[in-house]
């Protein structure tokens, strides 16, 4: 059961805020150790504020010390009634550099309210008043530090920073999507075209082609959001990436497929034909490594589609 606060003890007032202080410290560290890579410059902003909430630690249990010995009680913020619950979003990987500012400007506002609001109102010792107090204001300071975080970064570092998330953004939606693509629009060429020339039936071409396109797409999402959770790799959650993936590999084979709700058999067949060309040549581009492999896997395919039907 949490205890209510108005409820502790001077000695446990200052366990809490020693656990207070250690946890946030660990939590800066961990958005520096998220950030160090990719934003070098926010990074050694957070690893300044850890050594300082060290600071506070180490001052606190010297006075607890002084004050009430060497035992202090395990008492965590989750112990006490009346603290905000925080979503440990800093384990994930790769790190929001707008989410991490927002919370650590939340992080401080709440530890100076817990200081100036709650802990010293409680407490008589004038000793352990002058010390929350100090912490408070240093708090303080924190919390003008969060808030012009994006203030302190110079133009450099904001167009290194950009440059960072365009990677990150290239990392995590434009490369599914482009793969997703590939294999929407290479994977569904045969049963197209087999179907079309096995019916010669411009709607069950469609037909045919639009439950491939949506089929490979849920298998590609699935494949993809299974594949990979994003915390080693970087690349961003699973679910959006599979998501995407899906998407536009079902946009690849579709692609081709709408000619087919053309009447005119063989003016679809030949839409088609064009598209499915130009789909083969918007691949052939220095983005994509295997640009030669699927280009002629692609026409392999597409041949194979026309063989099969025509059989």
């Amino acid at each position: 059961m949490a205890r209510k606060f108005k409820d502790l003890s001077e000695r446990e007032i200052l366990a809490v805020a020693i656990a207070l202080e250690e946890e946030d410290g660990r939590v800066f560290a961990d958005f520096a150790d998220g950030l160090r890579e990719t934003y070098p410059a926010t990074a050694k902003l957070f690893e300044d504020m850890r050594e300082e909430e060290s600071q506070h630690r180490a001052s606190l249990i010297a006075t607890y010390r002084e004050r009430f010995g060497e035992h202090i009680p395990l008492l965590r913020r989750e112990d006490v009634k009346g603290f905000v619950r925080r979503r440990p979003f800093w384990l994930t990987r790769p790190l929001k550099i707008a989410e991490v500012r927002k919370q650590a400007e939340l992080m401080e506002l709440e530890t100076i309210r817990f200081y100036y609001e709650r802990a010293i109102q409680q407490v008589t010792d004038a000793g352990i008043r002058k010390l929350l107090g100090d912490l408070a204001e240093s708090e303080r300071k924190h919390q003008n530090a969060a808030e012009a975080l994006q203030e302190s970064i110079t133009p450099d570092i904001e167009k290194a920073e950009d440059e960072a998330q365009r990677r990150l953004f290239v990392l995590q939606i434009v490369q599914p999507g482009l793969a997703g693509l590939m294999d929407g629009s290479v994977s569904t060429l045969a049963p197209v075209f087999a179907a079309a020339f096995a019916t010669k039936s411009t709607h069950d071409a469609f037909v045919v082609g639009l439950a491939a396109s949506i089929g490979a797409g849920i298998s590609m999402a699935f494949a993809e959001a299974l594949s990979d959770d994003g915390s080693l790799t970087g690349r961003g959650r699973p679910l959006l990436r599979g998501a995407v993936t899906g998407l536009m590999t079902a946009a690849g084979g579709i692609g081709h497929t709408l000619p087919f709700l053309i009447p005119d058999f063989h003016v679809a067949f030949v839409a088609a034909v064009i598209i499915v060309a130009i789909e083969l040549a918007v691949m052939d581009t220095p983005l994509l490594s295997a640009a030669f492999q699927v280009v002629v896997g692609g026409v392999l395919v597409f041949i194979t589609g026309i063989w099969i039907g025509s059989s």
